[in-house]
């Protein structure tokens, strides 16, 4: 996964409100009493939440388990001078020299996660490496978001340097959403090469994340809706 991706990566999610999400993530640490410090961000990708957090002051540290992403965040942050340390690490087996202020994870990277034994692992390493009054804050797609808004849908788009097939397949069952994408991306030579990816996702529900965050001794303060602006009653 994110291997031919990763080139097209930023073009395709150009509608993600980055610094509206950083806004918030650092509104929501600084009301646990975490205004700076060392903060690890989870699938990380090319890194931009990465360093608009490395901005607003915290030392970041990025992990990934895509060579092809870390490569484009590292690119990016030697060219803006950035300080962010990135780790080509999985998730469901990091390591970090101490302890860190703060754990943020975005883009449903916790939806990667397809057992849940193996993200009740990842919140217990989260915890093991937060200090006593660290905070996590990341994201995560429900049922209702693989059922009602993909459902079995195909999403189309061409524009001048890439077009894209994105195929889904949701199994309420297993709860297993499988993402079919064909990219056609352009090169030196101004011909078109295709890439085929194959994304596989599991809806969580808020009462399997609770219970796992619990189970591994951190506790739970707030759910939100809306890219983290509604909280959630709970």
């Amino acid at each position: 996964m994110y291997e031919g991706f990763a080139a097209f990566y930023d073009e395709l999610m150009d509608n993600i409100p980055y610094d509206e999400w950083s806004d918030r993530i650092v509104e929501l640490l600084k009301g646990q009493g975490v205004s700076g410090g060392l903060c690890c961000e989870l699938g990380c990708g090319t890194g931009e939440l990465t360093g608009r957090l490395s901005k607003k002051g915290f030392d970041m540290i990025g992990i990934d388990n895509s060579s092809d992403m870390l490569a484009l965040a590292m690119e990016k942050n030697e060219t803006s001078d950035g300080s962010a340390l990135y780790l080509l690490q999985d998730m469901r087996a990091f390591e970090l020299y101490g302890t860190v202020d703060a754990v943020v994870s975005v883009c449903d990277s916790v939806n990667y996660i397809l057992e849940p034994s193996e993200l009740k692992a990842v919140f217990g390493l989260v915890n093991n490496y937060l200090e006593t009054d660290g905070v996590f804050v990341f994201d995560f797609h429900t049922r209702h978001y693989y059922e009602e808004t993909l459902a079995d849908s195909t999403i189309a788009e061409a524009r001048e340097d890439i077009s894209f097939i994105w195929d889904n397949f949701y199994d309420d069952e297993t709860g297993i959403n499988e993402l079919e994408l064909t990219m056609f991306g352009k090169t030196e030579s101004g011909l078109y090469e295709r890439t085929d990816e194959l994304h596989l996702q599991r809806a969580y529900s808020l009462d399997e994340i609770k219970e796992m965050l619990a189970g591994v001794g951190m506790k739970f303060v707030a759910a939100y809706d809306d890219y983290f602006s509604k909280e959630l009653p709970v």
